[in-house]
C-alpha cells in the first residue's frame, strides 16, 4: 500500500434529474465514476450491485467477493471497497440514500430490518439461480423505465418498486444462507444496531447500550446471539475493530487512531487491537 492512501469518499448527487430524487440506478459497464474503482473508495450512500458478466473480484472491508453472473453484492455506507475486474463487469447498479426510504416509511429502523445491510457476520453478497435474479432483473427494469420519462409522482412508484426488490432480496438471502427472516426479528435488536452505528466510538461497553434501550445485559445478549451469531460484546467490538481497520488502510498513526477512538494511550490501543485480531495495528498494515 502506497504511503499516506486516502480512502476517497463518493456521495450522492440528489439533483441529477431536476428535482431531488434519493435514488439512482445505472449499467455499471457506463458509469464511469465511482463503479468500478480499482483504487480504496467508500460510498455515503446504499447500494446494491447485480452482475450479469465478467470476472474478478470486489473486496468489501476484509471481505473478498468473486465477481460472477447472477452475484448481487450489498453494501452500506462508509465501508471500504475496491474492484479488481479480470473480464468487463457488466449489470446493474442500484443506489440510493436512506432518507429516500424514510422519508416514505415512518420506521426509522427500515433498512436495519434486511438481513444483507449492516451485516456482521455473513456475507454481504449472494448467488441466485437464473429465474430469481430474473425476477429481480424485472423490478429493475421497472425503475429504469421510470427513470426514462420521469413525472410528477414518479418518486412513489420508484419507491414501491424499491420496496418490493428490497423485501424480495431478504427472502431470497435469507433462504441462501438459512437465517431468519425480518418479521421474527426483536424490534430492540434493531434499536441496537441502529445505535452502535452512531454511537460506537465513544460506548464500547454492554451497559452504555442497556441504559440507553432500557433492557438488561442478558437480553440484550439474548437476542444478539438469536439474530447474528455474535454476543452484544462482539457485536460492539467487531463494528470498532471494522472502522479502526479503516483508518489503518489510510495510513494514521497509531497514536491519532488511539487518541480519535478514546483510548488512554497508544499501547492500550495497540493490545486492544492485537486482543481482537491476533495481531499488531502494524502487522495488519503491512498486510493490507
Amino acid at each position: 500500500m502506497a504511503s499516506g492512501t486516502k480512502v476517497k469518499t463518493y456521495h450522492f448527487l440528489p439533483y441529477k434529474y431536476g428535482s431531488e430524487l434519493l435514488l439512482d440506478i445505472g449499467r455499471i459497464e457506463t458509469l464511469n465514476n465511482y463503479v468500478l474503482d480499482s483504487t480504496l473508495h467508500q460510498l455515503s450512500f446504499y447500494e446494491i450491485l447485480f452482475i450479469e458478466k465478467g470476472t474478478g473480484t470486489f473486496t468489501l472491508d476484509e471481505n473478498t467477493t468473486p465477481i460472477s453472473p447472477r452475484t448481487i453484492i450489498f453494501t452500506s455506507p462508509g465501508q471500504v471497497r475496491r474492484w479488481d475486474i479480470e473480464e468487463p463487469v457488466s449489470g446493474y447498479t442500484l443506489f440510493f440514500e436512506k432518507d429516500f426510504l424514510h422519508l416514505f416509511f415512518s420506521d426509522e429502523l427500515f433498512l436495519y430490518r434486511f438481513q444483507y445491510f449492516h451485516q456482521y457476520l455473513r456475507p454481504t453478497d449472494m448467488q441466485l439461480a437464473e429465474l430469481p435474479f430474473e425476477q429481480c432483473l424485472q423490478l429493475l427494469y421497472g425503475i429504469e423505465r421510470e427513470f426514462g420519462q420521469l413525472q410528477n409522482d414518479s418518486n412513489h412508484l420508484i419507491r414501491a418498486l424499491l420496496y418490493q426488490l428490497l423485501v424480495v432480496l431478504n427472502r431470497y438471502y435469507a433462504s441462501v444462507y438459512h437465517v431468519q427472516r425480518d418479521t421474527y426479528v426483536h424490534a430492540d435488536f434493531y434499536r441496537f444496531r441502529a445505535l452502535l452505528e452512531k454511537k460506537f466510538v465513544h460506548h464500547r461497553n454492554v451497559e452504555a447500550y442497556t441504559k440507553m434501550l432500557n433492557v438488561s445485559p442478558g437480553f440484550l445478549n439474548k437476542i444478539c446471539r438469536q439474530f447474528s451469531g455474535l454476543s452484544t460484546q462482539q457485536m460492539i467490538h467487531y463494528k470498532l475493530i471494522s472502522a479502526i481497520k479503516k483508518q489503518l488502510y489510510q495510513n494514521k498513526s497509531a497514536k491519532e487512531i488511539a487518541y480519535e477512538f478514546g483510548f488512554s494511550d497508544p499501547s492500550n490501543f495497540n493490545r486492544f487491537f492485537k486482543k481482537l485480531t491476533g495481531i499488531t495495528p502494524q502487522q495488519y498494515r503491512k498486510e493490507i
